[in-house]
């Protein structure tokens, strides 16, 4: 075992599973993490303030993209050197994390995979560099599970289409210098397109209130017949299943992510459980604390094996959508239970800004929501066990 556990619980030595490469990538967004994010994550939720500097920083480390091709600016990395970045990141804020992979996920990927030559060209190299930033439009106000039952949609007249619809919940969009947005055709089939700040009719209102993802910015998409030029349709694929192919991408990521907040969490506690002297010694010597710990660290390696053997296959192309929903589903809420359990040990100050967890809580409340609901992907695998669907998802 590792003697180091504040730094990175690895109970099962998974990092002998590990590429020196992937220990290197970890090890520079750990630093940036703890340059970076970390100093000031408090402060910045505490204010509800996306710090828009940090987009560009992020792309300077690597963080956009990374499984995109060198040829568009990404960097030809694995999927596990994905997960690992998205795990560090996390450690730091959700939010963070949030930004980060919207920008990969459901940004570049779709551009990467369905894109024209012209417009991977035109929008990879800089959603990599983090001189542009993107978000991606599929939730609607009265369609969030059921997708398909989108009202969105495009008409073609001519020399353009004319857009109309609205999204919600939409990370990055108040900011975003581009949306990749899914809308129906006039046959209803649905299409992805790029639409960019600046065309007319084109608005992001910003969501306030937020007690959530308080330090990443979230808004609306609103299309008010909005002319998007023809080379900005997604030629390569349509259909729904080209949108839940980007959320597969995130969602993956998620899962890392969340274990990055996990350990956090972790790594709080236990040191506080050292620290803290009641009744003449360290609360850890406590029978119920050290049960805590155990569970925790416990929970934490089997989300790591279980994200390593997922790396695996998303490289090898075996993943299915069942397989990373079970992953997903599992490590959001096995890091929810740790967040709340951290902030048990940590008793009144658990809630203050001294502390990350009660933050890391807050946080995956929306995690466990978005990229699919915490019950719809123990529906996607109720279907994977037994080839029944519990809900219709139609590939308009």
């Amino acid at each position: 075992m590792k003697t180091d556990l504040f730094e990175s619980p690895d109970f099962y030595n998974i990092d002998d599973l590990l590429t020196e490469e992937h220990k290197l990538i970890r090890s520079s967004i750990r630093d940036f993490v703890k340059k970076e994010i970390s100093p000031n994550i408090e402060d910045w939720c505490q204010r509800a303030y996306f710090h828009e500097p940090i987009v560009k920083k992020f792309g300077e480390v690597g963080a956009f993209g990374s499984f995109v091709s060198p040829e568009y600016g990404g960097g030809g990395l694995d999927y596990i050197s994905y997960g690992l970045i998205m795990q560090e990141i996390e450690r730091g804020d959700s939010g963070m994390r949030s930004t980060a992979s919207v920008q990969g996920s459901l940004v570049m990927y779709p551009i990467y995979k369905f894109g024209s030559e012209e417009q991977k060209k035109k929008y990879l190299p800089k959603l990599a560099s983090g001189d542009m930033l993107g978000c991606f439009g599929l939730t609607e106000p009265d369609h969030g599970s059921n997708p398909s039952g989108m009202v969105t949609n495009f008409k073609d007249m001519g020399d353009h289409y004319l857009l109309n619809g609205a999204k919600m919940w939409i990370s990055n969009s108040p900011k975003a210098d581009i949306a990749v947005v899914w809308a129906k055709n006039e046959e209803g089939r649905i299409h992805g397109l790029i639409v960019e700040r600046g065309m007319e009719g084109f608005s992001t209102p910003e969501t306030h209130g937020k007690w959530s993802l308080r330090a990443s910015v979230t808004g609306e998409l609103v299309f008010d017949n909005v002319k998007v030029p023809k080379e900005n349709l997604l030629p390569g694929k349509s259909g729904l299943g080209a949108p839940l192919m980007c959320l597969d991408s995130a969602r993956y990521g998620i899962a890392w992510g969340a274990t990055g907040a996990a350990m956090d969490s972790y790594d709080a506690a236990r040191r506080y459980s050292l620290e803290r002297i009641q009744f003449g010694k360290p609360i850890g010597g406590f029978q119920l604390i050290q049960k805590k710990l155990a569970e925790m660290l416990t929970e934490i390696t089997k989300a790591q094996l279980l994200n390593w053997k997922l790396g695996k296959m998303m490289d090898e192309g075996k993943a299915t959508t069942a397989m990373i929903s079970l992953a997903k589903r599992n490590n959001v809420a096995m890091a929810l239970d740790i967040s709340r359990e951290a902030r048990q040990i940590h008793g009144g100050m658990g809630i203050t800004g001294e502390y990350p967890m009660m933050r890391h809580m807050a946080n995956l409340e929306s995690v466990l929501t978005y990229e699919g609901t915490h019950d719809i992907h123990l529906l996607i695998l109720g279907q994977e066990i037994t080839g029944i669907p519990a809900f219709n998802l139609s590939s308009t």
